[in-house]
């Protein structure tokens, strides 16, 4: 029999997908074991594909966290659904993620914009909140697609599930494959992205309203020193009057975002990080294609 080692290696990418605040970043920072994606209460937090690495037993899965699956005009909207359906197309497996709550229409529009057909596996989450009647009725709901998905698995991040259960599953679907990356990567994203997306979490943490979904971040550099992170950030906004609510009075916003996306990246990096927050103007930025492409957002319609 096989040993560990000289088992063959598996690698693929898992595209991780749901509608908007459906839980996708919660459960990749669950399975990776770091604080790496973005959480929010507030929907639609993610905006860009990201790709985080776990290693388990002789796999190396690479997940993909997407935007929400939704429908929306902005010229941000459309791109945020444009990753969604590229990662859905370009990935060996994918895990849809619902709550037992949620009505079927979310996994129907998903069925719909898979048109590759990729293989996928159906996530139910939440199944703690309701009795085992309820979820029991809910997997029956879902009997009448069983012939679309791989699996249905209930899971609980909060209680019941483990980790190494579900990663189990996800590898049984991988593709025999050399390691695509590092071992020791947790993510093939750069620095400035991740960095971007703590402070991202800041302002949506730390504003209400619809400011955090006008406001976006460019990290213009960081300086690595061997004992210190020095991060130069632009928090954009697309009104005056905006600029002024993320400052706060007094600077009293700006400072409660900073030393919250301060202690986080110290948390990830184990260094002391200077962070230089600074609030800029781009009037409808996310809905000028240019402006976009200046943030991040390549987008293609």
């Amino acid at each position: 029999m096989e040993s560990q080692g000289e088992m063959e290696q598996k690698a693929g990418f898992v595209a991780v997908v749901g509608r908007p605040n459906s839980g996708k970043s919660s459960l990749l920072n669950w399975l990776i074991g770091e604080k790496l994606a973005l959480v929010s209460h507030k929907a639609n937090a993610t905006r860009k594909r990201m790709n985080f690495i776990v290693m388990h037993k002789n796999a190396q899965i690479i997940f993909v966290d997407t935007p929400g699956i939704h429908q929306k005009e902005r010229l941000l909207n459309q791109f945020m659904l444009e990753e969604a359906i590229k990662a859905i197309g370009d990935c060996d497996l994918v895990l849809f993620l619902a709550s037992v709550k949620d009505d079927l229409k979310e996994y129907e529009e998903f069925l719909r914009l898979n048109k590759k057909n990729r293989p996928h596996i159906v996530l139910l989450t939440k199944m703690d909140l309701v009795s085992k009647e309820r979820l029991l009725q809910k997997l029956g709901e879902y009997q009448k697609f069983q012939d679309r998905y791989l699996e249905i698995v209930p899971i609980s991040i909060k209680k019941g599930t483990k980790q190494s259960d579900l990663l189990d599953i996800v590898v049984k679907y991988l593709p025999n494959h050399p390691y695509l990356y590092d071992p020791e990567m947790l993510t093939t994203e750069n620095l400035k992205e991740i960095y971007k997306e703590y402070i991202r979490e800041a302002v949506f943490n730390n504003l209400s309203d619809e400011i955090p979904y006008l406001s976006d971040v460019i990290v213009e550099r960081v300086e690595e020193l061997p004992d210190m992170e020095k991060i130069y950030a632009k928090i954009v906004t697309e009104k005056r009057s905006q600029k002024g609510i993320i400052i706060g009075k007094g600077g009293s916003a700006i400072k409660r975002i900073g030393i919250e996306a301060r202690k986080n990246i110290e948390d990830l990096s184990q260094k002391r990080v200077f962070l230089k927050l600074e609030v800029v103007v781009k009037p409808g930025w996310s809905k000028d294609k240019k402006k976009l492409f200046d943030i991040g957002y390549r987008v293609r319609t």
